[in-house]
């Protein structure tokens, strides 16, 4: 049976901190093995990660380790912003296949190709989970999406972007016993675990769906055969308004990634920030590319709906499998989110915990967080992405 355990230090000595966080989740083990282990580290920790890298080898001894600096971290019941922390997350099942690469980027012309995936890799039929975390100065994250679907079809990713420094170069990605500050590190699990993913976009919809009927790219012309600001300006006319203050600071577009179903409701669409509108064409631009035929639907972000969206989805995991609660979860949250978003400490993490029970989790605030919609793999903003961790023979069958 899979053990998970985590520990937080907010020591700001990073070797007395590595020191906690490593003799905690080793004695929680009881002897057994680390087959994978997650750290996580604020910013105060950047310039003695070598340090803090070798006592997590030395005390735990993990067979696999990848993580990253964040701008905050997160770890146990805590969301730690603006003070140094460290967290330490471990996981023990002999059973799990956990993949480390490191990937980085060759540019040659005007092209972008991403090196460094492992041959062990190769020729893997079946879909995996790839857990990723990407230097947000080199990330071409386009070419990651593509690299993943040509190499390995129908596989979920999900993680988070360093965050926390703004110089190139500064940023700190950890792969076993390696500092890496470019690129994109990352490992695929397979085998021995359930993995279930959680994508919190953060939104609730206003409004009616509409086909789009007319677009270029990434600016759409009509919406049934309508100049779309005048879809938005009949939509944003008819709500209340507390609704239109909401909508005021954070309107948002979402896509849905099937259009052809009849009812939509959470996860049904991919979120997508509003970029301009033209008064004199009626057109409004996007922060990315439709197509005729898709289906969109005005939505609003704010604290409320954010705080809604993420109970709404830990609550249908839950009743999910109601007798088999997850052993651990990763979770990154947007830099965006936090107490400053939220006017309340530990908002992510406590929603988590009320659904799921007290099981361990860690992460970080990121710079943009990866996590899969409707089965496709993106980068998100302002979003809480999480990767469960459940034991293959108790999993229930929803």
């Amino acid at each position: 049976m899979m053990q998970c355990h985590v520990a937080v230090s907010q020591e700001s000595n990073p070797q007395q901190a590595a020191q906690v966080v490593s003799r905690s989740v080793h004695d929680a083990f009881g002897g057994l093995s680390c087959d994978f282990a997650c750290v996580f580290f604020s910013p105060h920790f950047g310039e003695d990660v070598s340090s803090l890298v070798e006592i997590v080898h030395q005390k735990l001894g993990p067979k696999v380790l990848v993580g990253c600096m964040g701008a905050g971290v997160i770890g146990g019941t805590q969301e730690i912003e603006e003070h140094p922390g460290l967290v330490l997350w471990g996981l023990s099942n002999p059973s799990i296949e956990v993949t480390p690469f490191h990937l980085t980027s060759k540019k040659n012309g005007e092209a972008i190709s991403l090196e460094g995936w492992p041959d062990m890799l190769e020729g893997h039929q079946a879909p995996q989970t790839f857990l990723l975390f990407a230097d947000p100065f080199s990330m071409p994250i386009d070419e990651l999406f593509s690299l993943l679907d040509r190499h390995a079809p129908g596989s979920l990713a999900i993680g988070g972007i360093a965050s926390g420094v703004m110089d190139e170069g500064k940023s700190r990605l950890i792969l076993n016993d390696k500092i890496i500050e470019s690129g994109f590190v990352g490992v695929a699990i397979q085998g021995g675990v359930e993995l279930r993913t959680i994508v919190s976009q953060g939104c609730q919809p206003i409004g009616e769906r509409y086909v789009v009927t007319k677009v270029d790219r990434n600016v759409i012309q009509e919406l049934g055969g309508i100049p779309p600001l005048e879809r938005l300006e009949a939509t944003l006319k008819a709500l209340g308004e507390t609704e239109r203050q909401q909508a005021a600071n954070g309107l948002q577009v979402g896509i849905a990634m099937d259009e052809h179903r009849s009812e939509f409701g959470q996860g049904d669409f991919l979120i997508r920030g509003l970029l301009g509108a033209d008064r004199q064409s009626g057109s409004l631009a996007i922060a990315d590319f439709v197509q005729e035929g898709q289906t969109i639907q005005f939505h609003i972000r704010d604290a409320h709906a954010a705080g809604a969206d993420l109970h709404g989805l830990l609550s249908q995991e839950r009743l999910a499998f109601p007798s088999n609660p997850p052993k651990g979860a990763l979770l990154f949250s947007c830099n965006g989110r936090g107490q400053q978003f939220f006017q309340t400490p530990h908002h992510d993490i406590v929603a988590v915990h009320q659904h799921l029970n007290t099981l361990p989790v860690a992460g970080f605030f990121a710079g943009g967080e990866i996590g899969p919609v409707g089965g496709k793999n993106y980068l998100h903003g302002y979003t809480a992405s999480m990767l469960l961790f459940y034991d293959i023979l108790s999993i229930d069958c929803p």
